[in-house]
């Protein structure tokens, strides 16, 4: 056949790299099975785990990553290990005990393949799972022999000088030279029935035993995991409703595959010369190519400088003759001034003019001498330079074009651009930007989301940039009640797409102030329902309100429900946010003082009239009552989907000049050392009232809900990290 042309070292070099360890890229020393099915030393192996264990007692220290002496290890593995490094500190947190120094067998462990770049589960037992590879240690074996056939194996047990030994005996693992064979298997022993080969240094064992079971040999294959089983690995343990075969099975039918596998490839040999020889051409002509594309892009580039420099020679030539008539002007204007000196230039020639005796003679002088004079005179009385000292206009004003100039880089009509999904995108705490491809094809490998301060005063804000593997990033940091702009693009190795459409976004007026509802003081367990988290409140009619119905008259409602929050506030400025289900008939929120929560909650009547019921907001007399600084707590109302400007005695009777429709998002903001409380459209941040509250005690956020309503608070945006979440 055509493959039997080729040369030992072409073989010998082909076969070599697949007994390179992917870790310590040498040739593998007791090499190890991963799950993945990868091999791995077994010191290598220990040696990653090591640097792991470091990592969580230095708190992912960079000395105890790059820094280990025991193991070469590369960057991208590095990287593995570091992110294992997190996840692993983050299941401590959560009662995950770790594993003492001289142990490897932890509940779990995740290892970093260095092979497949994947985080791999080994289990319970840690690396005394795993099974040790023979036949992959036997054939690096015979590569090492090969490739040091001078070197011979010296007899273990002879005296110095040693012999060298003729064979080795697989149950002694030792080799040994004909005399000393014979006195350590001497005939008629059960050491002379032991078995011996040729002289090696890799001593195999007979049987192979379970790394879970140790004194179990295996005899099964598991078809799921893809590793040899013992029968307690079946009958209970992590294999028992695995998929089985026998071990004579599993071997005939993978020696089967394997071999008309290499028969395919061996048949395949002209074509996968083919296709070697078309990697070639490919090779040359992407060099080629290569070399024009920078040829092309060091022409362009090229051309920039070239206009640059002829723009900076332009705009110098412009300044140095600006600064030669300044100069020119100057120095005439010094030169005059100069001669007003005495004894000097048109003072000293005046003076010689005034000596003339003969009266036509010197009026015939004197007049232009004397019209030269005045205009020295006025110049003395008001002196003004003749040019100005300063090149404020010939300053050059290139932020614009450094921002294009940033922005410069391989466009591809085939990367589609990102689009910002502003529903799922928002600002409370913090902000979380959401964006999307439209097609499906032709992915970006990684984002760039860029934002900066929309900023009146100063127009050329720069832009800060953050790098995202994701769809999606959260923000910290941001300035209260600031508008931003993000945008974000994507990249496909060089390859960038054009910006997004910019999306603005409002941070809200004062820092988040975080709550629960208050489910002790005051709260009507009857009445009032509350989630598990203290998040949400709903009302609910129950048999109370059956029996308070006997004492409804026309026109009248019950009393409304109540809740606080948990949490009080004694100074500064706070926001939070809540949303108000559509369908909810009546709602009020605002602040309360803590020193008049007790008649928050004990003033309350079973039967309240609308018409009485200061700020209720609906028709039923409420427009003749008018907004009372002076009530114990300061509230507005919502429902029906409508939002209601409490009256105040300017106002106009007209009812429909003070209903707004309902955001889908509110906030209040309280401002205790101004003393002043505002409503906002939380989604726009726009404030929609605001009045002053007397802040004199503790404040306190409130409820009220009546009939069919909820509330449910605005939660914290929790910072997310989903860089890896696609290779756990």
């Amino acid at each position: 056949m055509e493959g039997d042309g080729l040369e030992p070292e072409v073989a010998t070099k082909s076969i070599e790299r697949e007994l390179i360890c992917p870790a310590c890229k040498e040739l593998f020393t007791h090499p190890l099975i991963l799950p993945c099915q990868h091999n791995v030393c077994h010191k290598c192996v220990k040696e990653i785990l090591f640097t792991l264990e470091d990592s969580f007692a230095d708190g992912g220290s960079e000395s105890s990553n790059q820094s280990s002496p025991r193991i070469r290890i590369s960057s991208p593995s590095m990287d593995r290990i570091d992110r294992i490094s997190r996840s692993a500190s983050q299941r401590r947190s959560f009662g995950w005990r770790g594993r003492k120094r001289n142990s490897l067998t932890p509940r779990t462990t995740l290892f970093p393949c260095p092979g497949c770049q994947h985080d791999i589960d080994l289990g319970e037992r840690g690396i005394n799972g795993l099974f040790r590879n023979f036949t992959l240690e036997t054939i690096v074996e015979r590569h090492r022999q090969a490739a040091r056939a001078a070197i011979a194996i010296m007899c273990d047990f002879c005296k110095p000088p040693p012999q060298e030994s003729t064979k080795s005996c697989m149950d002694c693992s030792a080799s040994y030279c004909n005399e000393c064979f014979k006195v350590h298997h001497p005939w008629g022993t059960l050491k002379a029935q032991h078995e011996y080969v040729g002289p090696t240094t890799n001593f195999r064992p007979k049987i192979l035993m379970c790394p879970e079971h140790e004194m179990e040999r295996v005899n099964m294959y598991c078809e799921i995991c893809r590793r040899p089983v013992c029968h307690l690995c079946k009958l209970g343990g992590s294999h028992a409703n695995h998929r089985v075969t026998t071990m004579s099975t599993a071997y005939k039918t993978l020696k089967e595959k394997l071999s008309k596998d290499i028969e395919y490839l061996i048949s395949k040999e002209s074509q996968v010369k083919a296709h070697i020889s078309q990697l070639g051409l490919l090779l040359k002509e992407t060099e080629c190519n290569g070399e024009r594309a920078k040829e092309e892009a060091s022409q362009s580039f090229e051309k920039l400088i070239h206009v640059l420099e002829e723009k900076k020679s332009a705009a110098l030539r412009a300044i140095e003759a600006s600064k030669n008539l300044r100069l020119d002007k100057l120095r005439t204007q010094a030169e005059e001034y100069q001669g007003l000196l005495e004894n000097n230039g048109l003072v000293g020639y005046a003076q010689e003019v005034l000596k003339e005796t003969d009266q036509s003679c010197f009026v015939q002088t004197a007049k232009q001498l004397h019209v030269r004079i005045q205009k020295a005179t006025e110049s003395l009385k008001s002196f003004r330079p003749a040019a100005e000292s300063s090149f404020e206009d010939f300053v050059v004003d290139t932020a614009k074009q450094e921002q294009i100039l940033s922005d410069l880089s391989f466009y591809s009509n085939g990367l589609e651009i990102p689009e910002i999904n502003e529903e799922q995108s928002r600002i409370y705490n913090k902000a979380v930007i959401n964006w999307e491809s439209p097609g499906k094809t032709d992915a970006a490998d990684i984002y760039v989301l860029e934002y900066r301060k929309c900023n009146r005063e100063e127009e050329n804000v720069m832009w800060q940039e953050i790098e995202v593997c994701s769809k999606s990033k959260v923000i910290s940091d941001l300035d209260d009640d600031s508008s931003y702009a993000f945008r974000v693009r994507g990249y496909k190795g060089s390859i960038c797409s054009p910006w997004s459409k910019e999306v603005i976004l409002h941070t809200p007026p004062a820092p988040v102030f975080s709550f629960l509802f208050d489910d002790k003081c005051g709260y009507n367990s009857e009445r009032l329902l509350l989630n598990p988290r203290r998040t949400a409140v709903e009302s609910r009619a129950g048999f109370p309100l059956l029996l308070g119905a006997e004492r409804i008259q026309v026109g009248c409602y019950t009393t409304l429900d109540y809740i606080i929050g948990d949490t009080g506030i004694a100074k500064g400025k706070h926001f939070w946010a809540f949303r108000v289900e559509a369908y909810s008939y009546l709602v009020k929120v605002g602040v309360v003082s803590s020193a008049k929560i007790q008649k928050l909650f004990h003033n309350t009547h079973d039967v309240t009239s609308p018409r009485y019921e200061q700020d209720s907001g609906h028709d039923s007399g409420s427009e003749d009552a008018c907004f009372d600084s002076s009530q114990p707590f300061t509230l507005v109302t919502l429902g029906m989907k409508k939002f209601f400007i409490p009256k105040a005695a300017a106002d106009p009777k007209d009812a429909a000049s003070r209903v707004l429709p309902l955001p889908s998002c509110l906030g209040i903001c309280l401002d205790c050392d101004s003393g002043k409380v505002g409503f906002y459209d939380a989604g726009r941040m726009k404030c929609l009232y605001e009045c002053e509250v007397d802040c004199s005690g503790i404040m306190y956020p409130a409820f009220a809900l009546m009939g069919s309503a909820a509330i449910h608070l605005e939660e914290a945006i929790a910072t997310k990290y989903l860089e890896y979440q696609d290779d756990l």
